[in-house]
């Protein structure tokens, strides 16, 4: 039996099947003349009166949860549970249990639950969320709450009771300040333990526990502490990369302090996802889908910040569509826009065509037109990218456009001659560009991506157009070949 004694709280079922505290104590099992059988005796902290002696009955089921719960039902609507400190202390009166019922101490049931009633008292038990006693946010507790969070993640309801516990600002901000106390005093095992912790924490999959360890208050200590891996013989430098390697660098302005903000957190929330899963799975979507979905609706606001900033985005096409602007600028102006473009694909399509009419209606055209022919290579694949972004997601709508174009250009020049020019002109030996921009061709030619209506047919007006203004550019080698 148990002569060394654990900190428990004890709680108790009312009549509302709310658990009410009804004290806390040192607990100890031991055998009662009077009972005639083992008993749990947990002693009062305050004035060492009894607050709980309750005889180990050999029918009664036990239950075992998240590693520091023991429930069990004394009779019908008297439901008891003690909340220990120290999981280890759990364990201890768990295997007396199960001695005195003649169980063995790994199951999490004493009993099998063959009759109704005694199914029906577990299954009317409200959640024991409520009573889980988190550890204090202390350096020896450090273990203790590794194994209360890393042992949740095998049982969904651990993991729901676990996250609900934690949804404390204040106690996760007082255990990442605990990382700088072990770092000043070169507590290894200490740093080991925070990784754990931390990264267990994000695998709880919870929303409101990320919004928590991303916030600008907690998010760089959630990156040291994910320095930490025990597996590694030297510590990463994350934050080091973050703060010094990896700069932010504005190509136009940012005026929007939350659209900054919102910037730099999905960098670095991007950069812990790759800490966690540096190889993509089926996995990761499944055991991190919350994180995955976090950094989905910050790319979503990125981009609707950035619509909305229209200075912003007509700044950029004025920069890449004057003469005067040097390539090294155009090329960081046109990685944005393409960063822009991917951060896109994340939104729903009716979002996707208001940023497309609004992107056509502020010159994203006209300044793609300026940069595909400049010479600099980055700067001509990387506005081919871009270009590919708008074909891809609306073919018919770049159709219309290079139509109106030839309508109002009387003088030749045309954006779509100019993708087969520089097709016909690739200087690569393997032709990477040319392939690519062929691909784009194709797409705007397929006749069966082509819209038809009753009043207007997309496939004769477009074929019509290309014949009359790009088919000569486009066989001209052939016919160089040719005569």
């Amino acid at each position: 039996m148990a002569n060394k004694r654990h900190r428990v709280k004890v709680y108790s079922l009312n009549e509302d099947l709310q658990w009410d505290n009804i004290g806390t104590g040192q607990i100890s099992s031991r055998y009662i003349e009077r009972h005639q059988a083992v008993c749990l005796l947990v002693q009062s902290d305050t004035d060492g009166s009894m607050i709980l002696e309750s005889k180990i009955n050999p029918n009664t089921p036990y239950q075992k949860q998240q590693g520091a719960l023991i429930v069990w039902s004394e009779a019908e609507n008297h439901g008891m549970a003690l909340s220990f400190q120290d999981p280890a202390g759990c364990q201890e009166i768990w295997e007396d249990i199960c001695h005195t019922q003649g169980k063995d101490p790994s199951v999490k049931i004493t009993q099998d639950l063959l009759d109704d009633s005694d199914e029906e008292q577990f299954d009317e038990m409200p959640e024991t969320s409520s009573i889980i006693e988190l550890p204090n946010c202390e350096l020896d507790s450090l273990e203790q709450i590794a194994e209360l969070v890393t042992g949740s993640l095998a049982s969904p309801v651990c993991r729901d009771n676990v996250a609900l516990a934690l949804e404390d600002h204040v106690y996760i901000k007082k255990l990442l300040q605990l990382l700088h106390t072990c770092e000043n005093i070169e507590n290894t095992e200490g740093l080991h333990y925070l990784y754990e912790i931390v990264r267990g924490i994000l695998f709880l999959n919870k929303t409101a526990l990320l919004e928590i360890m991303f916030s600008d208050e907690c998010i760089m200590d959630v990156v040291g502490c994910l320095e930490y891996d025990p597996t590694l013989s030297q510590p990463n430098r994350h934050r080091e990369f973050l703060t010094q390697s990896a700069k932010f660098k504005e190509v136009i302005p940012i005026t929007n302090i939350e659209l900054r903000q919102k910037i730099h957190q999905t960098y670095r929330v991007q950069y812990i996802s790759d800490i966690l899963f540096p190889i993509p799975s089926i996995f990761e979507e499944n055991t991190l889908s919350t994180l995955t979905t976090f950094i989905f609706f910050n790319k979503v606001e990125v981009v609707s910040m950035l619509q909305k900033d229209e200075k912003c985005l007509c700044e950029v096409f004025a920069q890449l569509r004057d003469e005067a602007t040097d390539d090294d600028k155009r090329c960081e102006l046109l990685f944005f826009l393409k960063e822009f473009c991917v951060f896109s694909q994340t939104l729903q399509t009716q979002s996707k065509s208001a940023l497309f009419n609004t992107l056509a209606r502020l010159g994203i055209f006209p300044a793609l037109k300026t940069v595909m022919v400049i010479s600099d290579l980055k700067i001509r694949s990387a506005a081919t990218d871009i270009f590919t972004y708008l074909v891809e997601y609306s073919p018919s709508t770049i159709r219309q456009v290079v139509m109106k174009e030839a309508r109002e250009n009387e003088d030749g020049g045309l954006f779509i001659n100019i993708v087969i020019e520089q097709m016909i002109c690739d200087t690569d030996p393997e032709l990477g560009g040319a392939v690519h921009l062929m691909g784009i061709l194709r797409v705007l030619l397929d006749p069966d991506n082509m819209l038809a209506t009753p009043t207007r047919s997309e496939r004769t007006e477009f074929l019509h157009f290309f014949y009359k203004h790009c088919i000569y550019n486009l066989i001209a080698p052939l016919l160089a070949t040719t005569s």
